[in-house]
């Protein structure tokens, strides 16, 4: 579960991410959200990093593809939501070199081939909640959906 998350920052720390306002295979972003995309494009999934354009701060990943590898623990279960259609659970999540950072995960089965493992994280409750919001305002294209 915690490996994925090293390797994707490893493409990125590389140069291998290329900013872009928009990706077909990323999901549309909330108008007015102010984000941009970073994309990284792999063999079998694409990471899509959103970035608010007046501080580069992140505000969710979303990872598309095949089989993820989020394996949702029942005792770190949270809030309920909505994302574009798809009832998910939000569950709690950790940054192992920083504890103070507070982190939301979910799943949405985009079909019988595609998911979207979305993550975020904030430094306080509050802007958990907002990027949280931000997230749920997702809607995915059919490219990323795979025509399912």
């Amino acid at each position: 579960m915690r490996t994925m998350p090293l390797l994707l920052a490893g493409l990125l720390w590389s140069g291998l991410a290329a900013a872009q306002a928009a990706d077909e295979n990323c999901p549309e972003l909330p108008e007015g959200s102010g984000l941009d995309w970073q994309v990284v494009h792999g063999p079998d999934f694409v990471f899509c990093k959103a970035i608010h354009a007046v501080d580069g701060t992140q505000a969710l990943s979303v990872m598309i593809g095949s089989g993820s590898t989020f394996k949702p623990e029942r005792g770190m279960r949270e809030e309920n939501a909505v994302i574009d259609g798809h009832k998910v659970r939000w569950y709690r999540g950790d940054v192992a070199t920083r504890r103070e950072v507070h982190v939301r995960e979910t799943l949405v089965e985009l079909g019988r081939r595609r998911d979207a493992h979305i993550v975020v994280r904030a430094d306080s409750e509050d802007l958990l909640a907002r990027n949280q919001r931000l997230a749920e305002a997702l809607r995915f294209s059919p490219v990323a959906v795979g025509g399912d």
